[in-house]
């Protein structure tokens, strides 16, 4: 008797295990120390590890578009912090070009809207815009959910994940917020700077230049995120072939008129062209946009109402502190890049 009770208790423990194994193991999101609280709910959407993963394998999966030619990274290249920098507007499906610049992705989980007029405010829906944009990927999440059921590959990544085999939207779209919830930049010179940690050590000229920047920039590009997140008219005169009034296009309302999403500066050594509609290629030409070439209108910033009042110097300290922003760590992480060693393991299984 007491034999068959020690082998029911075995026979338990390895069924235990077994359930203990299937489940996803989830991932502790990071807030740095002094950062401000993540807008994200995470209690919807818990990160595990195989969650992410699908997700990575979505992220670079060119089968989210019609035509499987367009992935997500072909506008978010990793190298350059998840946007693209070959053209000044996106380009998709058919070689159709859209109307704006991408967006560097990064630090998303601190985000309450998406796109350059806010035209999304949830990141798990935020993949609908370009799926269905006829310049972009022009495709239907219905259709990307018949694709996705009908191999096997996909249907073992969304078990390990979600532990059930059945592609769903909603899973997709959830597998694809893990992911880019994982895009994380904090590991630069001015990071470890402000950590007092060692590659920190800023130069005078670096110093001068983070001194100017908070006396002339920070108002909008606020540290840590380096964005406020807020939509502002920069000043930027209308584009007479996109007319593209930003934000309005969303609201309809007039006092959003030229209003743009305030873009991240991190990264921004590699993130160029530079605005909503890539009009400049270099940071100098950033700079002297907003201490001279400013256009009034009755919805430019406050902050703008007057130039930046700048040196040639002064910019080039600037440029200079801008450049600590770079995160290599970040731009050539393998854990966000394409997942070819995954893509072979779910093959064979």
């Amino acid at each position: 008797m007491k034999k068959k009770i020690i082998i029911l208790f075995f026979y338990l423990g390895i069924i235990a295990l077994s359930f203990v194994s299937l489940k996803p193991k989830s991932i502790n999101f990071i807030i740095p120390k002094g950062w401000p609280k993540v807008v994200y709910d995470f209690s919807k959407n818990t990160l595990t590890e195989d969650g992410v993963e699908l997700g990575r394998h979505l992220f670079y999966d060119p089968i989210l578009s019609r035509d499987s030619t367009i992935s997500c990274a072909s506008c978010h290249l990793q190298a350059v912090g998840f946007t693209h920098v070959d053209h000044d507007l996106s380009h998709g499906i058919e070689d159709k070009i859209g109307t704006r610049n991408s967006l560097a992705l990064m630090n998303l989980a601190w985000s309450k809207n998406f796109m350059w007029d806010g035209g999304v405010n949830h990141l798990d829906v935020q993949p609908l815009a370009p799926i269905t944009s006829k310049v972009e990927m022009d495709e239907s999440i219905e259709n990307i959910v018949r694709k996705l059921n009908s191999g096997s590959k996909y249907k073992s990544l969304f078990k390990r994940a979600f532990s059930d085999s059945n592609v769903t939207g909603q899973k997709t779209l959830l597998a694809i917020s893990q992911f880019v919830l994982q895009l994380n930049s904090y590991n630069s010179k001015y990071d470890k700077y402000i950590r007092k940690e060692a590659g920190g050590e800023f130069t005078e000229q670096e110093k001068n230049g983070l001194r100017l920047f908070r006396k002339s920039c920070s108002s909008c590009h606020t540290e840590p995120l380096f964005t406020n997140n807020d939509f502002m008219n920069n000043g930027l005169p209308l584009d007479t072939i996109l007319k593209d009034f930003g934000r309005y296009n969303t609201t309809k309302n007039s006092k959003d008129s030229l209003k743009f999403k305030v873009p991240t500066l991190r990264n921004i050594e590699f993130s160029y062209p530079y605005m909503h509609d890539g009009r400049f290629k270099k940071l100098f030409q950033v700079l002297n946009h907003y201490s001279s070439d400013l256009t009034k209108s009755k919805t430019l910033a406050k902050e703008l109402q007057v130039p930046i009042a700048l040196t040639s110097n002064e910019k080039v300290d600037i440029v200079a502190f801008l450049l600590t922003l770079t995160d290599k760590s970040f731009l050539s992480n393998p854990k966000l890049s394409y997942p070819k060693t995954f893509f072979s393991k779910a093959t064979k299984e």
